[in-house]
């Protein structure tokens, strides 16, 4: 379903409010909310809403568990990390407990983190089939979601699990989550504002399938989009 705003404040307060409906569901019927969370500049001011005074008593906290869709290999106090951002814009500001919070081990080589991450969320789930509660996404600019990037092993990767991915371009990792593990939650949400992702949303919304060029059309199609008018000006 596509969610569109007039402006990026309005986007960010309808995903705002998604979230706060989506927690108490998830708490009202298991006790829990399990959310994945996307990195990069566009989240952190949904996190930093999440954080202030308006929506910082509308979610019981204590009974949220944070886990990340995907993370650069690099150290948790880097300022590229997805990790640290989200301790900045949101752990910190609402004294989220570190039991509740799910880290990518970046310590271990990158195959290694993967596998040791895909471990921790199995055991959370009791080994049974994974179904968080929700995963934000982003959109990049060349469709790629997550650290599902054009061109790369893990869009042809058929297992529900983490892996590490080699991004040739940048000569980095980085560690995500592949698309069946995605597409498993009971909710996912994409957060994507501004003119220059217009494209990109046309390109995963109408264009033929091609998920080497465009990796978010892995995701499935019953999700939600939180768009303003400058994204959504192509698929509208």
């Amino acid at each position: 379903m596509l969610h569109i705003f007039d402006t990026t404040d309005e986007v960010l307060k309808g995903l705002a409010d998604y979230f706060v409906r989506a927690a108490d569901e998830a708490i009202a019927a298991n006790g829990r909310f399990s959310v994945a969370l996307s990195g990069g500049s566009s989240p952190k001011k949904l996190y930093e809403l999440l954080a202030s005074s308006t929506y910082n008593t509308k979610v019981d906290w204590p009974r949220v568990f944070f886990f990340f869709g995907d993370e650069r290999n690099v150290p948790d106090t880097d300022k590229d990390s997805n990790a640290l951002m989200a301790k900045i814009a949101l752990f910190d500001p609402l004294k989220i407990h570190q039991t509740q919070i799910f880290k990518v081990n970046t310590d271990l080589p990158p195959a290694d983190a993967a596998k040791a991450y895909t471990d921790g969320i199995n055991q959370f789930f009791n080994h049974q089939q994974v179904v968080f509660d929700l995963v934000l996404l982003g959109l990049g600019d060349n469709s790629h979601t997550a650290s599902l990037f054009p061109h790369t092993p893990i869009l042809h990767d058929d297992s529900a699990g983490v892996k590490d991915v080699w991004l040739e371009d940048q000569q980095v990792y980085r560690i995500s989550f592949t698309a069946p593990l995605i597409n498993q939650a009971y909710k996912i949400a994409f957060l994507v504002y501004g003119d220059g992702k217009a494209e990109a949303v046309r390109h995963v919304l109408k264009d033929a399938t091609d998920i080497d060029e465009y990796p978010a059309q892995l995701i499935r199609k019953d999700v939600d989009w939180f768009l303003d008018k400058a994204a959504a000006a192509k698929v509208v």
